[in-house]
């Protein structure tokens, strides 16, 4: 990687008219724009709070990142199988906002992330898109709910936070979804305070929805199809979220047909270790939560993919061991080829489950991330 993203989003925060999008020199791992050092007083994660609800869902810009995350397996009456990803990511330039004369002049930028699996089609389709928080290209609001860049936006329908809508779309996929609620709120860490390493404040307010029913259409082209499915949505927000001696990190969001659902991260050292503030939770059928720690889980890998376009080599396919539940996983791609090769670089797929606990079948889907390969 020759230049950092962070960089990038801060030229997003100048006065100039953003620009199409960087080309291949200015490509960054996914890493690395959270482990660039913060010479600014930005607000940090130090300790849990009382979350405040609608206001949580809208932006913190006193932290310097911030993303909505949404996911999902959908298919349509024929069973045939779509994955869909939609991300907003806001980066502070500054604390507070600096005065500008300009229109133009902001302190927050934006980037957005659009991926398309077709199974069927044997095609994954991914976009992306910056702006600045400037004459209204990009930003979030709490009531009415809203996060958008340009037309790519998640909109509640109504005052509640749900049903939610998300709608965004390129040439050659898009995808206009309602996402509805179907398992309680839950909030990772120690009550939402999450841990990224052992330095003060280097941690993240981390909470999800990881069960919404979606409905909607997947476009492929100009082909359309009626789908339903499962949808998970992940709100993160702090400043310095990753250890320097990181190298990345495996995520995993499981949703099992039981009801229940997994949700875990391995943070990644250099030396291929499993850093001690890795974690996650095991989400019950009545909402009820498990915290799992690095001793909780076995990762192991079952298969690898290369892509002919980074040359990056990632391992798609895991085995997932939860001893003290004797619950064994198998995660597998619905494509292998599922690299989002954009600005930030990683896989992030839809993937199928399929294991046992105690003896008894499990199976479901989910989707998997994976950076700094």
């Amino acid at each position: 990687m020759s230049r950092s993203i962070w960089k990038l989003l801060i030229a997003l925060g100048g006065c100039a008219a953003p620009q199409d999008g960087p080309g291949p020199a200015q490509q960054g791992n996914a890493t690395r724009f959270l482990t660039e050092p913060s010479d600014h007083d930005y607000a940090r994660a130090l300790e849990s709070r009382a979350f405040r609800f609608p206001q949580d869902h809208a932006a913190h810009d006193e932290y310097r990142n911030e993303w909505w995350y949404f996911t999902g397996n959908l298919r349509d009456a024929g069973r045939r199988h779509f994955g869909f990803e939609l991300t907003f990511f806001r980066y502070a330039m500054s604390p507070e906002p600096v005065s500008r004369e300009s229109a133009w002049g902001a302190n927050q930028a934006w980037m957005a992330h659009l991926a398309v699996t077709d199974t069927d089609g044997r095609e994954f389709m991914a976009a992306e898109r910056f702006s600045r928080e400037a004459l209204g290209l990009a930003g979030s609001q709490a009531e009415p709910f809203r996060v958008w860049l340009e037309d790519w936006a998640a909109t509640s329908d109504g005052p509640a936070f749900l049903p939610l809508h998300l709608s965004a779309g390129t040439d050659r996929a898009g995808i206009e979804l309602t996402l509805s609620g179907a398992k309680p709120m839950v909030f990772h860490g120690d009550n939402g305070l999450d841990p990224k390493g052992p330095e003060p404040g280097n941690a993240s307010y981390y909470y999800s929805l990881t069960r919404l029913e979606a409905a909607g259409t997947v476009r492929v082209a100009d082909e359309e199809f009626a789908v339903n499915g499962t949808a998970w949505m992940d709100r993160e927000w702090g400043t310095s979220a990753l250890s320097p001696n990181l190298a990345g990190w495996d995520w995993f969001a499981l949703q099992l047909t039981d009801h229940r659902e997994v949700m875990y991260y391995r943070l990644r050292t250099e030396d291929g270790e499993t850093s001690p503030f890795s974690g996650g939770s095991l989400l019950l059928a009545n909402g009820a939560r498990i915290a799992l720690s690095p001793q909780d889980v076995s990762l192991t890998p079952l298969n690898y993919w290369t892509s002919d376009t980074s040359g990056a080599r990632y391992p798609v396919a895991w085995q997932i061991d939860l001893p003290e539940q004797e619950m064994t996983l198998q995660v597998r791609p619905y494509l292998q080829e599922q690299e989002l090769n954009l600005t930030v670089r990683y896989w992030e797929g839809a993937v199928y489950v399929s294991g046992t606990q105690r003896n008894t079948e499990i199976s479901g889907d989910g989707y998997v991330e994976l950076t700094g390969y």
